[in-house]
């Protein structure tokens, strides 16, 4: 059996961010326990030309929910980006995995193929289809917001690991 666009969209997304949302709770947790600025978190990038933890979160959350929203065809809800602390970070991907959690494997048929455009830079346009798009655009960005967010909370001395990361493979271990 071939895996679905909805298996590699969601399937990837979900897992992933509920992986970005309990190592963000770590951070709150650890950030409580040391009795430093949440903030210094909340604004912390690994190099002055990209963007803080908070755009990243935020951007993670936009390429999974936009993502599927043009595989189905449909429109994806629209979320401020006004947060400004871990909790209203949490808070962003809980939404977001409400509505990926709302996405059919029937609604994805025929997403393989379809045709959807994206602005590009000024007087341009992507053209993919929907394997290309999620292949090639959605995915690559995705995981790089996602691992970006999870690398500044490391570089600001949050005690994460790999295994916090891909905390979702744990249920692939058996006995040898």
């Amino acid at each position: 059996m071939v895996a679905s666009l909805y298996e590699f969209s969601v399937g990837s997304f979900v897992p992933m961010l509920r992986s970005l949302s309990e190592v963000i709770g770590k951070a709150a947790a650890q950030s409580t326990a040391k009795k430093t600025d949440a903030s210094a978190l909340v604004d912390g990038r690994l190099a002055s030309d990209m963007f803080p933890l908070t755009r990243q979160v935020q951007l993670a959350c936009d390429h999974a929910k936009d993502t599927v929203a043009r595989l189905t065809g449909t429109a994806a809800p629209s979320f401020p980006d006004n947060e400004k602390t871990l909790p209203e970070l949490k808070q962003r991907i809980a939404q977001t995995l409400a509505y990926l959690d709302k996405a059919k494997v029937e609604e994805f048929e025929g997403a393989d193929k379809r045709a959807i455009e994206l602005p590009g830079p000024p007087g341009m346009k992507f053209r993919f289809t929907g394997e290309e798009l999620l292949r090639d655009w959605a995915l690559p960005h995705f995981y790089f917001h996602v691992v970006t967010a999870y690398d500044i909370l490391r570089h600001k001395g949050i005690d994460i690991g790999k295994r916090d990361y891909l905390s979702n493979v744990g249920k692939y271990i058996r006995s040898a």
